[in-house]
Parts: C-alpha cells; sequence; structure tokens
C-alpha cells in the first residue's frame, strides 16, 4: 500500500520519495541486534532525516525504543501532538525562554551549562512539575555540553535539586566515523572519568550514552546503555569507507518523470548562463524538479540519473524547478518515464553516498535537505490508514 501525505490533496505530484517501512524497521532491528544489550535511542531529527517525523517516529515507537531523540523543541513537539508518548530526547540548545514548554509537552532537556539549571528549578516549582534532563559533557566536540572540568558543578547543581531528575548523562562523538579511532577513544575515556563522579559520591549512576551511527558500527566500546543510531537507521552509511559491521538498505527512492524530451542541434546551449552545449545533435529530456526541491545546483554538469535502468548526465546548469538530462541522438526515453535520482532502476542504483560525492557533501544534507514540497509516499505492510 503507497500513502500519500496531504501536502497538496487530491494532487499527485511527478517528483516524490518513497519511503519502505518495512526497509526501516529491519534496519532498525539489524542495529538493535549489534548492540544488544545496548537500547536504542533512534534519532528522527531533520523530519527524520528527509523521511517524515511523525511517520517514523510511530514506526520507531511500535519497535519499544527507550525513547526518541530530536534537535529542537519544535520537533518534540510535533511529535506529542501526533500522540507520540514515549520519551523523547531534545538534544539542541536549550533557550531558557522554552523551558515551560518543555515541561508543558512532557520533553527531556539537554542541560549543558549551570546558568540553565536554575530556570528550569524555576519553571518547574511554578509548574508543579519535575524536569527530565540528560545532562551533556564536551568530551572533545567542542560543540555543546559542559566541559569536563565544569562537569561537578554542573551535576553538584543538578542533583541536589528536588526540581531536576537527572535522568542520563551523554557526550557527542566528533570522529567516529574517521578510520583513525584515537580522538574516539581519548573521548571514551574522557567520558567514562567524567561519570566517575556518581560512584564517587556514592550516588547511583545514570543511564550513559554515547554511540551515534560511525560508533556502532566501528566502536563497540561506546554502545554504553543506550546508543543513538541515526542515518544508518535509513540505510544509509556514513562514509563510503566505514566498515559495515551492520547489514543496511536503504528505504528511501527519490523519483519523478519526464515532462519533455525534446532534439538539441550541435552547438546549442542549455540552462542559465549557458554553461553546456553538445558536440553533436542529441536529445534532452526535462525533469521537473531542482534545486528549489533540495536537488543541489552543484550538481549542474556533473549529476546523473537512472531513466530505463541507464545512467545518463545532467546537462546545464540546475533550475530552481527543473533539470536537464541528456540522453542521446538515438535514445528509447519517452515522456512519462520514470526518473531515479536516488535508489535502483533495472540493473542501475544511485545512491545517497554517490549524490552527495558528486555535491561535494555528505550523505546527511543530501537527505535533509529535500524540500517539503517533494512529497512523501508510504509502503510496506508496517503502512497505516494515520500515516
Amino acid at each position: 500500500m503507497i500513502l500519500e501525505p496531504t501536502v497538496a490533496p487530491r494532487v499527485s505530484r511527478p517528483t516524490h520519495v518513497e519511503i519502505d517501512l518495512d526497509q526501516l524497521t529491519a534496519n532498525y532491528r539489524a542495529v538493535e541486534r549489534a548492540v544488544t544489550p545496548a537500547r536504542m535511542l533512534p534519532v528522527v531529527k531533520a523530519d527524520a532525516y528527509g523521511h517524515g517525523l511523525v511517520q517514523v517516529a510511530r514506526l520507531f515507537e511500535s519497535c519499544q525504543p527507550a525513547g526518541l531523540a530530536v534537535a529542537f523543541l519544535e520537533e518534540g513537539a510535533i511529535l506529542r501532538e501526533a500522540g507520540i508518548v514515549c520519551p523523547v530526547l531534545v538534544m539542541g540548545g536549550l533557550d531558557i525562554s522554552q523551558v515551560p514548554d518543555f515541561l508543558h509537552f512532557g520533553l527531556t532537556m539537554t542541560v549543558s551549562s549551570v546558568q540553565a539549571v536554575g530556570a528550569i528549578e524555576e519553571a518547574a516549582d511554578r509548574m508543579g512539575t519535575v524536569a527530565r534532563v540528560h545532562a551533556k559533557v564536551d568530551t572533545g566536540m567542542g560543540r555543546m555540553g559542559v566541559r569536563p572540568e565544569g562537569t561537578a558543578e554542573l551535576l553538584d547543581a543538578l542533583v541536589r535539586s528536588p526540581q531536576v531528575e537527572v535522568e542520563a548523562v551523554y557526550s557527542h562523538f566528533a570522529t567516529a566515523d574517521e578510520p583513525d579511532p584515537a580522538q574516539t577513544l581519548d573521548q571514551i575515556a574522557a567520558f567514562r572519568r567524567v561519570v566517575s563522579y556518581f560512584g564517587d559520591r556514592d550516588l547511583p549512576m545514570p543511564t550513559l550514552h554515547l554511540a551515534n551511527s560511525g560508533a556502532v558500527l566501528q566502536h563497540a566500546a561506546s554502545y554504553l546503555d543506550l546508543v543513538r543510531p541515526g542515518l544508518m537507521l535509513y540505510g544509509v552509511y556514513p562514509t563510503e569507507i566505514i566498515p559495515r559491521t551492520v547489514g543496511i538498505e536503504p528505504a528511501l527512492t527519490w523519483r519523478s518523470r519526464v515532462v519533455l524530451s525534446k532534439p538539441l542541434p550541435a552547438g546549442s546551449p542549455v540552462s542559465y548562463g549557458a554553461t553546456w552545449t553538445p558536440d553533436r545533435d542529441t536529445r534532452i529530456v526535462v525533469v521537473p524538479m531542482g534545486y528549489g526541491d533540495g536537488y543541489p545546483r552543484l550538481l549542474s554538469n556533473r549529476g546523473e540519473v537512472l531513466i530505463r535502468g541507464r545512467r545518463h548526465p545532467v546537462v546545464g546548469r540546475v533550475c530552481m524547478d527543473q533539470f536537464m538530462v541528456e540522453v542521446g541522438p538515438d535514445t528509447d526515453v519517452r515522456v512519462g518515464d520514470g526518473v531515479v535520482i536516488i535508489g535502483a532502476q533495472g540493473e542501475g542504483t544511485i545512491t545517497a553516498n554517490e549524490l552527495a560525492a558528486w555535491a561535494e557533501t555528505i550523505p546527511y544534507e543530501i537527505l535533509t535537505g529535500i524540500s517539503s514540497r517533494v512529497p512523501q509516499r508510504y509502503q510496506g505492510s508496517t503502512s497505516r490508514p494515520d500515516q
């Protein structure tokens, strides 16, 4: 069964992404088997990496994880309003003006500074509730989190507060998907030193978590109590060279269709800037999508697509709403033929990693950059009418 969200009611756009819910489930279970006894905290931020925040969250919640992780308060609020009841950790920076909303929606806050604790205590006391928090430590990422030398002061403030429950302590790796393990191992050691705070004071150890997708694949020592897989749940490896120690497959296919085919004489320029001209009589087709849909403009004259299972080059500059493809003078390509941007068609496949390499970026950016004007269609036996 294929279901379309109501982006444009009763209108079917040729450009869309198809998401296989069964494959998402298979990826989840593959990661879960690999990290047991650690529990899963799947990351669904950035519209579940372009796969649909609410739909994917519902699916993963049915897998009984320890919770879900998002980046921002707004994402957590959307999940609560959609009926998600499991714990939701918001990993992004905490704006103290938003603390009452965190408490209202029952979301778990990430706390990285002593300064935030007072605002949390005040709001929780006023609302008659207890704030659930995960304390974050910067062990080497240089981003969110308290520095190791300031951790004791932050944890002191948190554990002595009756308005705060410290559910977990965590950190984030900077190089877990790189071949050289040195910094990751240093971060694991730094984290273990930091959390000795609890044992040194005869306090119960909270839940601990470190591992992202890269660490799941090549740093088993980082699994601890929870793991936070993101990209790999969607069937994409962080890099092409990382060891593929867990078997996963892409769940997303990005499709469109040929809407125009026309002959092009030798020497005739194509698209803005006239950056490409054929040196022979040929034929081009138009695909109705562009950088307004998240297809990078940097793919001008360097990207490829699949049509009838064969690769064809993107020619001329990618426009906001369309791009052109050369299919050759003796082509059998016709108007209405399917175009695959990411995914498989016939014996051909274009991966998110390959497209990212052409665009000089990473697969994370490609998937999360797919525009909201691209409809998401769901298929698989786990599809439900309310999705």
